[in-house]
């Protein structure tokens, strides 16, 4: 029996999410949330799209969680700390084992970071699926992509790359191995580094998170800061399971122009490098002028491929 909108509301998504804050949600025109006086509210926004954010056949399960962490990425790369969400969700049709499937993998990363789902929309038609994220902040520090000054350091949180080689994986339909089974769950399910970004909070002078290319999104961090960068090729960190199943060109693009990781990208000043996790990398210092160069043995490398970009070619360059 097919559903109908009010149906897949009730039975799919109306849940109480047990915070006090949600003063008013899902079953009226619009929501009603409490704010702390002593924060501000950040907010995001991100789509998927069927065929172009993940491949066709992806369970439910997965496309609900990558729904939400890519929008929970995006706060970690303020330094926010997630509360609530809206959802807005095309379909050809109400298909009750996919609505439990998706459903399931959406709460299941929202109960994870204490998130409530508090209103939406439902609408027939292809599979375009939005959601709305917002949290707070503290009103004396808030992370952006434009503080990075000449002589910062460069990291990253963790190894990037994992997410194009596991859905290169994905869409050859290759790879029976622990190491691909790790690559696919890097594209799959990438985990918001939450916990990392409120850490960073006060330490770091720009960030931004990777999710076009480490390149490409070091190109839109050096943009909004006014400045250059410098990478050595010889510090990016190496993914064990890439290098099990690519040969050393392929990962290097993978590291380069990859994307879909969600990891951080940050800068540092040199100062404060001890604040700075031991479990990430640094790869690189911010220059003068407006240009990101890749350096192998002090040598400038030319680099093709950059990263994603939705209205140019498949990848930049």
């Amino acid at each position: 029996m097919s559903l109908g909108e009010f149906d897949i509301i009730a039975k799919y998504f109306a849940r109480n999410s047990g915070r006090s804050d949600v003063l008013l949600g899902i079953g009226d025109d619009a929501a009603v949330v409490a704010t702390p006086a002593d924060r501000r509210l950040v907010v995001a926004l991100d789509t998927i799209v069927a065929g172009v954010h993940f491949p066709a056949g992806t369970v439910a399960a997965d496309i609900g969680y990558r729904a939400l962490a890519v929008n929970l990425s995006d706060l970690a790369a303020m330094g926010a700390q997630p509360s609530w969400m809206t959802l807005s969700l095309s379909l050809s049709e109400s298909n009750a084992d996919w609505l439990e499937g998706f459903s399931r993998g959406l709460f299941e990363l929202a109960q994870r970071h204490d998130v409530a789902l508090i209103g939406g929309d439902t609408v027939k038609g292809p599979m375009v699926i939005s959601v709305q994220v917002a949290g707070y902040v503290e009103t004396d520090r808030w992370l952006t992509r434009g503080g990075a000054r000449v002589g910062d350091l460069v990291f990253v949180s963790g190894a990037v790359g994992e997410a194009a080689a596991g859905l290169a994986l994905i869409q050859s339909e290759r790879g029976d191995s622990l190491a691909a089974d790790h690559l696919r769950q890097r594209f799959l399910r990438p985990e918001p580094r939450i916990a990392l970004g409120r850490e960073l909070r006060t330490i770091v002078t720009a960030a931004m998170d990777i999710s076009d290319g480490l390149l490409t999104d070091l190109d839109k961090l050096c943009a909004a800061s006014g400045c250059g960068a410098r990478v050595e090729l010889e510090q990016l960190p190496r993914s064990s399971a890439i290098g099990e199943l690519f040969d050393a060109q392929t990962a290097l693009d993978l590291a380069l122009a990859g994307g879909d990781d969600y990891e951080l990208l940050f800068t540092v000043d040199p100062l404060d490098v001890a604040k700075v996790p031991a479990s990430c990398i640094c790869i690189g210092r911010i220059e003068a002028g407006s240009s990101v160069v890749c350096v192998r043995e002090g040598q400038v490398v030319d680099v093709k491929r950059r990263g994603y970009d939705h209205f140019s070619a498949k990848e930049s360059s």
